[in-house]
């Protein structure tokens, strides 16, 4: 998904010229407020750990689109830095390889993820002059940085899935243009296996993982910009 976004930028830009005055080209920077949930599990061994998170984030994104006629629009918006989450440690039990074990120890688990290369590839329709919606494809590559006591450690992942949201541009005679937009984001799930070759109780740690049921977020933003 990730290469064919990257294509058709590339297209995008290498018809700039040629084509700029045809169709018109709209570039941008946006400043966005957003909110991320994620929910899943740990599987360890025979056991089960439930978790859920909800964190707040800013950041900004590069913006490049065509307008084709008067009422549609394709676009790229990309963020060209990593969005990372807060560390978190938390004290958990875990069961030892040895077959004489009969008690859990308290192990430290740190986690921390940061989000990369989070890129939308969508379509706009204005409905008059100048509200619009929106709809297109989502990807971000989710970068693991963890700690486990319990041994485990855990691939990267990028994560596929859609958006969609709504708009109000408002265009100066300059072809400067100012923008208020807000967007949905729904993201599909994924399984990570643990890559460790410690042991555990019934088998290896390769047999634990991470099940990643959704990751879904809502962000607001302002785009300054100008038409070409």
């Amino acid at each position: 998904m990730k290469k064919l976004m990257i294509a058709i930028l590339a297209l995008m830009l290498g018809s700039f010229t040629t084509a700029s005055a045809e169709l018109g080209v709209n570039i941008g920077i946006t400043g966005q407020m957003g909110a991320f949930m994620a929910s899943g599990s740990e599987h360890e061994d025979d056991e089960k750990h439930d978790d859920s998170a909800l964190g707040a984030v800013g950041y900004g994104s590069i913006m490049l689109e065509k307008t084709l006629g008067s009422r549609l629009t394709i676009g790229l918006d990309y963020v060209p830095y990593a969005l990372e989450s807060e560390s978190t440690s938390e004290l958990d039990e875990d069961w030892k390889a040895s077959p004489v074990t009969t008690a859990a120890a308290a192990v430290t688990q740190k986690v921390q993820v940061d989000f990369e290369d989070l890129t939308t590839l969508y379509a706009a329709i204005s409905i008059t002059e100048n509200f619009f919606v929106k709809a297109g494809s989502v990807s971000v590559d989710v970068v693991t940085n963890e700690s486990l006591g319990t041994g485990s450690t855990y691939p990267n992942v990028s994560l596929d899935g859609s958006m969609f949201g709504a708009g109000y541009n408002y265009n100066k005679d300059s072809g400067m243009f100012i923008r208020v937009s807000g967007q949905v984001m729904t993201f599909d799930g994924a399984t990570l296996n643990s890559t460790a070759t410690c042991a555990t109780r019934t088998g290896t740690c390769s047999n634990n993982k991470i099940v990643l049921d959704e990751l879904n977020g809502v962000s607001g933003g302002i785009t300054i910009g100008k038409s070409f």
